[in-house]
């Protein structure tokens, strides 16, 4: 018997492409194999985990809306398709199932997998960079960057010396040609003793 819900689905897809739509073999392999894996991925799903009582069914899902999948890092454990998270959805189930309660079973997932795998991490020296971390970061940048404010308003651009202004014509003009289309140095010493 297959439990997979969209194996009707998928066995219509596929007689469709089979018939009407891809008479060639390779790309109906191709597509078979995409549409399998997609088929595949919806195999996980919450509806596989049953309870008798309606009050414990919420309370697994809410542990596994607050666990963090350690693949994905920024899905739930309810969320993600990751292998890993259902292996930790199951794990999950048979502890509830095996009466453990909420505590018991968050300090065994810490303990075997870190502070990370929750998604709102408890106050303790080892997480103070990440919940520090960002304010510390927000208020070093807008110090220097008050900082380099109010020095640039202190000190002012300075104009080019005649000098400075020479020296950037040349390296802006490395032919020496004039605007006006006169070229050469020996025609700006004429310019100038004028």
């Amino acid at each position: 018997m297959n439990t997979n819900p969209a194996a009707p689905l998928v066995s219509v897809i596929c007689e469709i492409f089979n018939r009407i739509l891809i008479p060639i073999a390779p790309l109906r392999a191709i597509l078979l194999t995409a549409l399998l894996a997609v088929s595949t991925a919806s195999a996980y799903t919450l509806e596989a985990f049953a309870f008798e009582d309606p009050a414990q069914a919420a309370a697994f899902r809410e542990l596994i809306e607050e666990l963090r999948c350690l693949v994905c890092q920024n899905e739930s454990l309810a969320g993600s398709q990751a292998e890993l998270a259902q292996d930790l959805r199951e794990e999950v189930y048979r502890r509830f199932r095996a009466g453990e309660g909420r505590d018991e079973i968050v300090d065994f997932l810490v303990a075997r997998y870190g502070d990370f795998v929750l998604y709102d991490p408890p106050l303790k020296p080892s997480t103070y960079l990440l919940w520090f971390g960002p304010f510390l970061l927000i208020t070093v940048s807008t110090f220097f960057l008050i900082r380099t404010l109010l020095h640039k308003r202190q000190s002012p651009d300075s104009a080019l010396s005649p000098r400075e202004h020479e020296q950037l014509r040349e390296l802006l003009d490395p032919h020496g040609s004039d605007r006006d289309g006169r070229n050469g140095p020996d025609q700006d010493k004429s310019d100038r003793e004028r």
